[in-house]
């Protein structure tokens, strides 16, 4: 029976954790589509502005990622496995942008609505880096 608790417990935590990674990544994509629309509203070229917030957005899903998501892997500020989270937290970021843009061209080649494939792409992007952040970015976290 203690298993058995321990077992359900472990898996309450796992869902815990999951819905704090989707508040993180609502937050961040919120912080990204906004200074997009308000450097577009600033005359910005839209390539720069995309890429502005698309860099805040990572910095974004990074301070809310280290301090509330995955708070019990995130090293020590300072420490150089601090600044190898942060790398593999960037590079999990490059991941993500990888598998949406290759899922939203696939879907447009294969003459897809690219808003269903941005949607598709969009939910296999957020489990992708989701996985990929709590089993090798904070892979204490999930110890």
């Amino acid at each position: 029976m203690l298993a058995v608790n321990k077992l359900i417990a472990s898996v309450r935590r796992g869902e815990i954790r999951w819905l704090n990674y989707l508040l993180a990544s609502g937050l961040a994509l919120g912080s990204d589509a906004g200074l997009f629309l308000l450097l577009l509203d600033a005359g910005l070229a839209p390539v720069t502005a995309s890429a502005t917030g698309y860099c805040a957005g990572i910095l974004v899903h990074w301070l809310v990622s280290s301090r509330l998501v995955f708070a019990d892997g995130a090293a020590a500020r300072g420490t150089g496995e601090r600044h190898r989270q942060k790398l593999l937290f960037v590079g999990s970021a490059l991941v993500g942008l990888a598998v949406t843009t290759a899922i939203v061209g696939g879907g447009s080649a294969l003459g897809l609505d690219p808003r269903l494939a941005k949607l598709a792409a969009i939910i296999v992007s957020f489990q992708t880096t989701y996985l990929l952040r709590r089993h090798i970015v904070f892979r204490t976290a999930a110890a």
